[in-house]
């Protein structure tokens, strides 16, 4: 199993809209960097963990916690022309963004710091830290276990 942080902006799509998805299941995408890209192209799995980090708010920060349910597949906005994430250059043969679904598993009781987690010595090496602008990254299984245990 892998550990993800998946970046959101809440006024956009929430922690708790996904939630309120039905089965409290939702597709993740609108992804459109490529290394994130290859990131649920070729690592995510069915299974793994992810935070669900909120972006363009205050305070901006992780606020809570989901499951990857469904492999990767094609972005179906890619192909749609009135979507903003719109690509001409895909094609049914060659997508060139990929999607996952996820479900919703828990809700911080606050979110917790960007501001917070920069001071912890336990998370210097996280991505986040080091590779901000990054909207999905890796997670340790020690920054996993330390973030989830001061959230409880």
């Amino acid at each position: 199993m892998n550990y993800w942080l998946f970046k959101t902006e809440p006024a956009e799509y929430s922690i708790l809209d996904l939630k309120h998805e039905k089965n409290s299941t939702g597709r993740w995408d609108g992804i459109r960097n490529y290394q994130a890209r290859n990131f649920i192209r070729d690592k995510i799995q069915i299974g793994d963990q992810v935070f669900i980090y909120h972006s363009q708010c205050k305070p901006v920060g992780i606020a809570g916690t989901a499951r990857v349910v469904s492999e990767a597949y094609p972005d179906p906005a890619q192909y749609d022309p009135e979507s903003h994430y719109y690509d001409p250059k895909s094609t049914q043969e060659t997508p060139r963004w990929f999607s996952v679904d996820i479900q919703f598993q828990t809700a911080f009781k606050q979110i917790y710091p960007l501001a917070t987690i920069k001071n912890q010595t336990a998370l210097a090496d996280m991505v986040l830290v080091k590779q901000g602008r990054l909207s999905i990254q890796p997670v340790s299984r020690q920054e996993w276990q330390f973030i989830v245990n001061q959230n409880l």
